[in-house]
């Protein structure tokens, strides 16, 4: 309830660099684009991805995109990116630092 609510807030609010999960605002203007289509969104969402700062959870930050865009831009070829990105996003995955092993 309380997550809907700070949403529906920052949906009124929402500017080009106003998620700080979005520094660049790649998302903001992939919305803004006419005639955008799902692959120049998978790019788009790609680079996004890629770029994300380790403070964030991917996942979490893509469920708050979805929450703030796709009502209004329900039919947007990013809000089905988005979608899939939230019933596809892999589980995060540790990298285990490799031990050097010197030969005697």
């Amino acid at each position: 309830m309380i997550r809907l609510i700070l949403v529906d807030l920052m949906r009124d609010k929402i500017e080009k660099f106003s998620l700080k999960s979005d520094p660049r605002g790649l998302i903001f203007e992939a919305y803004r684009i006419e005639k955008i289509t799902f692959s120049d969104c998978r790019s788009i969402f790609f680079d996004w991805a890629l770029s994300i700062a380790e403070e964030f959870d991917p996942l979490e930050e893509v469920k708050k995109l979805y929450d703030i865009y796709s009502i209004e831009f329900n039919n947007h070829p990013m809000t089905a990116v988005l979608l899939e990105g939230l019933n596809e996003m892999p589980k995060a995955v540790r990298r285990r630092k490799r031990k050097l092993q010197i030969k005697k």
